[in-house]
């Protein structure tokens, strides 16, 4: 393996006990003595880089459908058919290309809360 070229303009800083294989452009010294008190001061004077509070992190949590559906043991083809939800959507959900909409996500957490309910609802509905 052929150790890395700098790019024009920057210049490889070695970290302390590091071979030449391993050098980095940042000299990370003063990261590597932070503790979490610190790091959490230092994001807090930098206001574009702001920590979110406990209510914002609980307001963005979202269900993760494969997550949901590997939690009940289920193939995505099962799933789909189980919940009523076009197998071709819920791949789209799970490899990333489109994220579900509100009702969806809702309907996923009811799904990974209570998956009897939502089955003797759609089988009611029918």
């Amino acid at each position: 393996m052929r150790p890395r070229q700098p790019k024009a303009g920057h210049r490889l800083v070695k970290r302390k006990g590091a071979d030449k294989s391993t050098a980095t452009k940042h000299d990370w010294r003063e990261f590597d003595v932070l503790t979490e008190a610190g790091i959490l001061a230092a994001a807090r004077r930098n206001p574009d880089a702001q920590p979110l509070s406990d209510a914002q992190l609980k307001r963005m949590h979202r269900p993760n459908p494969k997550v949901v559906r590997q939690a009940l043991g289920l193939s995505q083809l099962e799933f789909a058919e189980r919940f009523k939800i076009p197998v071709g959507t819920l791949r789209d959900w799970e490899q990333g290309r489109v994220k579900p909409d509100q009702a969806a996500r809702a309907y996923l957490m009811v799904t990974v809360r209570n998956p009897k309910a939502v089955r003797q609802a759609l089988k009611s509905a029918a």
